[in-house]
């Protein structure tokens, strides 16, 4: 089976939300005419992901500005029980394609924030979300932890569907935890813009035998609203530069790396290539040892069939 993707590398509308979904909705279409049967947005792709923000915090002490800064990243946030739900999932049916996107979710049972994965498809709709399962530094700070019920996959019609975002894609365990799931094809929204990033998605391609989606935003600081300029007033100019790559199951790297510049990586992938890939090395098969090793995740679900 062959499938066409692309890992769109741009910026949201940063802290807006409904400007942000509208953007989403133009670059889906756009792609969908173009006949991708997958489109993958970058980590906290709406409302933005918060580089540079202290939100006003030192240890022992907040500030009421800080405070402020969260509660306006919490109102832009992505509410799974609301419209902003509906609008991808018809969005996804009306285009065919299946859409995973990179969001910062609110719930209405608390005040806490998460990075999440959403997977959407076209006959489906929502079908899982990942929840970041360890933020990075002082991510901490505004996201919460997930559990291993977030370490989802999805059989579909397009593959088996399956990623960690960012650095859970440096933890050993949670890549093993989807090598197990069989997944096909891997996406890693990322916020990591270094050029080593590169290396970490042929790495996992390499060693899952599968697709590498690696997905980041481009931002530059101009392209933050004048209220949360001075957050970034140290950062040069352009300081998310990308990096967003499509890696082969033998590591070669299909498509990318995208710097310095907004773009969307198109690439046509065979499934067969991974059957191929998997002739001298099988992470869950022959090169396993599982005489020797033994694997456990508490409280993973299964793959879920669409």
């Amino acid at each position: 089976m062959k499938i066409k993707v692309a890992v769109v590398q741009d910026a949201p509308k940063f802290f807006n939300k409904e400007a942000t979904l509208q953007k989403v909705e133009l670059i889906t279409k756009k792609q969908a005419k173009e006949g991708c049967d997958l489109v993958v947005f970058p980590e906290s792709f709406i409302p933005g992901y918060p580089r540079g923000f202290s939100f006003g915090a030192t240890i022992g002490s907040r500030t009421d500005k800080g405070r402020q800064h969260y509660a306006d990243y919490y109102n832009n946030s992505f509410d799974l029980e609301s419209d902003d739900l509906t609008r991808l999932e018809t969005l996804s049916k009306e285009q065919n394609s299946y859409i995973v996107i990179g969001v910062t979710e609110k719930q209405q049972t608390n005040g806490s924030l998460y990075c999440s994965m959403l997977y959407i498809s076209p006959t489906q709709g929502l079908l899982g979300v990942h929840r970041k399962i360890k933020p990075t530094g002082t991510e901490r700070l505004v996201w919460a932890e997930a559990g291993a019920e977030s370490l989802v996959t999805f059989d579909t019609k397009i593959g088996k569907l399956g990623g960690l975002i960012c650095w859970e894609n440096y933890m050993p365990l949670a890549r093993m935890s989807m090598y197990l799931k069989g997944v096909e094809i891997y996406i890693a929204p990322t916020a990591d813009s270094r050029e080593q990033w590169t290396a970490t998605m042929q790495q996992i391609a390499l060693e899952g035998r599968c697709f590498v989606l690696g997905c980041n935003q481009y931002m530059t600081t101009s392209m933050y609203p004048d209220k949360y300029k001075d957050e970034v007033a140290n950062q040069p100019e352009n300081f998310c530069p990308g990096g967003s790559v499509i890696v082969s199951p033998l590591g070669n790297i299909i498509e990318g790396p995208l710097f310095d510049k907004a773009g969307v990586l198109v690439a046509e992938l065979d499934l067969e290539d991974i059957k191929r890939s998997k002739l001298d090395f099988d992470v869950i098969g022959h090169y396993a040892r599982n005489d020797i090793f033994e694997f456990k995740v508490n409280g993973q679900p299964e793959i879920k069939k669409e």
